[in-house]
């Protein structure tokens, strides 16, 4: 019973920090590497608006939103539009983007225990005589609302209905009108936004550090290729299998082998099939 509760837990986690990522590569094909640094950054923002601003949590933690999501559609404007369509220089620009951010925090002195956010509620309760704290609830909570309030967005919703036809097919998309930079830049707010409501709900969970930054990127990378790059079905099936696999390792072998779970899942599924489980890129041998 453990392992299902914790699984299911774990890959609600990996789910959050995936879904901004792959929404923002599955519309705009941009693959944001400074994800991982705008989720700390909310969560260092949402700190500051707490203790330099006097801010209750959940309004401080409302804008942090807000402002990470400005962060992306500026980090659009200002930097991804000059190298727009040139995959590998987007993603040199994006992952320096995330490394400045990093750094930029760790030069202010942003690390140690006194960084962390507060849980939105105290106690927990019993499933099944495994016992799970509130703020884990409210986790998996956020997440299944999060999926469906995405779903609502992208089907019943002018931006969400561009969102798709830029997804399904940008050209046609072009011809009926469609801007593409701004689609562009709306996707990127948006992943942004996401990555800062995972911030908001995981990391009262425990202290705030810099180098949280590169882990939740690598989460988000090992969970999009599994599932496949361009695939809201396959996030949420790369989410489960990497989750449970890491509890199961953690539970059977030790916990120092729950990293190696992700990586090794990235090494197979290129292996086996480099599009990912539920990913439309063609393969190899159909491009030859």
């Amino acid at each position: 019973m453990a392992l299902l509760v914790y699984g299911l837990i774990s890959s609600v986690i990996l789910a959050l920090y995936a879904s901004g990522f792959s929404l923002c590569y599955g519309i705009s094909g941009i693959a944001n590497f400074a994800h991982g640094a705008l989720y700390i950054l909310s969560g260092f923002t949402a700190w500051n608006l707490m203790n330099a601003a006097g801010l209750p949590f959940y309004l401080a933690a409302a804008l942090s939103v807000l402002i990470t999501a400005a962060l992306g559609f500026v980090l659009y404007w200002g930097l991804l539009l000059r190298v727009r369509g040139i995959p590998l220089a987007e993603l040199i620009v994006t992952f320096a983007a995330g490394v400045g951010i990093l750094e930029l925090l760790m030069w202010k002195g942003f690390y140690g225990m006194r960084y962390s956010l507060p849980i939105f509620a105290r106690g927990g309760l019993e499933i099944g005589q495994v016992a799970v704290d509130y703020q884990r609830i409210v986790v998996l909570f956020t997440g299944v609302v999060l999926v469906l309030l995405l779903w609502l967005f992208v089907h019943h919703t002018k931006v969400g209905l561009a969102f798709r036809a830029m997804a399904q097919n940008e050209r046609t998309a072009l011809s009926i009108g469609i801007e593409s930079d701004w689609i562009g830049s709306l996707s990127l707010a948006f992943g942004s936004a996401l990555a800062a409501v995972a911030a908001m709900v995981v990391l009262p969970l425990g202290m705030m550090e810099s180098v949280i930054g590169l882990e939740v990127l690598i989460y988000a990378l090992a969970v999009a290729i599994v599932g496949g790059l361009e695939s809201t079905l396959g996030m949420i099936v790369g989410s489960f299998i990497i989750g449970f696999g890491q509890v199961a390792a953690a539970r059977y072998i030790g916990a120092k082998w729950m990293i190696i779970v992700p990586l090794a899942a990235i090494v197979l599924v290129l292996v086996v099939k480099p599009s990912g489980i539920f990913g439309k890129s063609k393969e190899l041998e159909e491009r030859v």
